[in-house]
């Protein structure tokens, strides 16, 4: 019985714990809203982000708005670490979705487009048409520990595409 009792003591103990770092990870962060005014924004040669949640500000996410100018796009790329969500809010354009045998779609407002982890993707802008769209990185659990904030992945974006960093941060 004493056994029994110790072994329920040590039980309740460790739902203990478990409650209390699970509230730890909640309390990472605790920030709940966000602004879209007075935004950073990254102005690469091919589009615009502005960073509205960085991903260090949560554990499994990050969110930020892209610009698209008319018959623009940013190259055909990947991202082994995360699943993006994107809401269309203006303009029109055309997803590309894979690298050897491509599928073309169209996207116009009020679309939510979904790109699976790993998969080779972009967006062009309509000719005469601004594409505008909310985009929501889902990490679960196999963000890359390499780039920790957005600035980081920023970073390594523009060394690998040539790009200039310092000409591609704006801080508002």
């Amino acid at each position: 019985m004493k056994y029994q009792i110790n072994g329920i003591i040590v039980m309740v103990f460790m739902m203990i714990i478990g409650v209390c770092n699970a509230q730890n990870l909640v309390k990472k962060t605790d920030k709940y809203v966000f602004s879209t005014e007075n935004l950073t924004q990254y102005k690469f040669p091919t589009h615009i982000n502005d960073i509205v949640m960085d991903r260090s500000e949560a554990r499994f996410s990050e969110v930020f708005i892209v610009v698209i100018e008319p018959e623009k796009a940013p190259p055909l790329h990947k991202h082994d670490d995360t699943e993006q969500i994107f809401y269309v809010t203006e303009g029109s354009g055309i997803l590309t979705i894979g690298k050897e045998a491509p599928q073309l779609m169209k996207v116009k407002p009020g679309d939510v487009v979904r790109v699976p982890v790993g998969a080779w993707h972009s967006i062009k802008a309509d000719q005469g048409d601004t594409l505008k769209y909310l985009a929501i990185d889902c990490f679960g659990g196999i963000r890359n520990q390499d780039e920790p904030t957005w600035d980081s992945h920023v970073r390594i974006l523009c060394k690998e595409q040539g790009w200039d960093y310092e000409s591609v941060v704006i801080k508002k």
